[in-house]
């Protein structure tokens, strides 16, 4: 099997995974971004180098194309990609619209091109314990579904260009799409109905930094970045949502809610699926996790069944590494990820339509049907 020529459009914080964690039978072989210092100064000193990724896409050398652009410079890298028969691993979210997701999902479709969405929770081993308990079903049917999710360094999605509509739809996307696609996944169903309410309370009462200024989205991490309304360097223009919250019901009767604050002190997801015979919670959500199960009456403090996780911490717990090592192995017809590219497109739905919902009264949304012979394709391995 030779060696998977990766060309990387976008050499964002995120594509330093390519880096860090270099999966075996794939090298880098070609680069693109806009800025040219950037590109200079790349780690990839014998990658082709270009501004336009039009230009990486043509190599012959290049194998998979990588789009880590920005969430709304997703699509035409990826459709042209698509349409050039590349394997393409797209970074999460799809796209910020449910029409742009569903272009790049035809485009693999009409030109038998292969396409892997870096949904990396997945790949989490906490995740994936849980929905070995579900899959074994030892809490019976999955009924319901309850998600919090604490965002301690949430002022950095409002120091940068994900601070407004125009470039990130909301926060239910940029950040949510995750565990959307993770109650999806775990539940067995996707959303056919949202209701969401939200607003901005407490980033638009902070100071803002000079429209030439450079956003420094690290300060985020650092614990002086507290309490949130000391803040005074945020974004010129923010006019998303800070916290959010949908209720979504799945095409399997399972009802769901899914709860996001980017002004907490702590962070962590919280997951409970409770079944018709007991229910499973994570606690933590980092390398050393555990899955709380429980199947008989008692007290949240005593759960029948403990499942400590350990992983090694870096790059999501283990996670980054392992869906790196799938991605190869896909691009070269070896193996079927776990990720799924319809269900990707079906997380930006409820997503986009979960901020449709709160910005215009709550009112209820419908999840618009994919068209059959896509989900076809990709449920049949991407074979065309």
């Amino acid at each position: 099997m030779k060696t998977l020529g990766l060309g990387i459009i976008g050499l964002s914080r995120r594509s330093s995974i390519f880096r860090d964690f270099p999966p075996d039978g794939a090298r880098v072989v070609a680069v693109a971004d806009l800025d040219e210092t950037t590109l200079v100064a790349c780690e990839y000193e014998d990658a082709f180098k270009t501004a336009d990724y039009r230009e990486l896409i043509a190599r012959p050398e290049v194998d998979a194309v990588c789009v880590m652009t920005r969430d709304y410079q997703h699509v035409d890298p990826a459709v042209a990609a698509l349409e050039a028969g590349k394997t393409v691993f797209l970074e999460k979210p799809m796209a910020i619209t449910i029409a742009d997701c569903d272009r790049i999902l035809a485009a693999a479709h009409k030109n038998h091109a292969r396409l892997f969405v870096g949904h990396n929770m997945r790949y989490m081993p906490f995740v994936q314990t849980m929905k070995d308990v579900i899959d074994s079903g030892t809490i019976g049917e999955i009924q319901a579904v309850w998600c919090r999710h604490f965002i301690s360094y949430g002022s950095c999605y409002f120091r940068a260009w994900c601070s407004t509509r125009e470039h990130a739809t909301g926060l239910l996307l940029q950040k949510g799409a995750h565990d959307l696609d993770v109650i999806h996944w775990l539940a067995g169903a996707h959303t056919e109905r949202v209701i969401g309410m939200g607003m901005l309370s407490v980033y638009d009462k902070c100071a803002r930094r000079a429209p030439d200024d450079a956003p420094d989205r690290d300060k985020a991490w650092n614990a002086s970045s507290w309490p949130p309304l000391s803040l005074d360097d945020l974004a010129p223009a923010i006019d998303i949502e800070d916290h959010n919250m949908v209720m979504l019901s799945l095409a399997n009767g399972v009802q769901a809610s899914y709860t996001q604050c980017f002004y907490t002190p702590d962070s962590e997801r919280n997951y409970t699926f409770i079944g018709t015979h007991g229910r499973v919670e994570n606690i933590g959500d980092h390398a050393d996790a555990k899955v709380h199960v429980w199947t008989k009456r008692g007290s949240r403090s005593n759960p029948d069944i403990v499942y400590q996780m350990h992983g090694e911490g870096k790059g999501h717990g283990g996670a980054d590494e392992v869906m790196l090592r799938s991605f190869v192995a896909f691009a070269n017809g070896a193996v079927e990820p776990r990720n799924s590219p319809v269900a990707a497109r079906q997380a930006v739905a409820a997503g986009v339509l979960g901020h449709e919902s709160m910005r215009n009264g709550n009112t209820p949304q419908t999840v618009p049907p994919l068209a059959r012979e896509l989900i076809e394709y990709f449920a049949t391995g991407q074979k065309g």
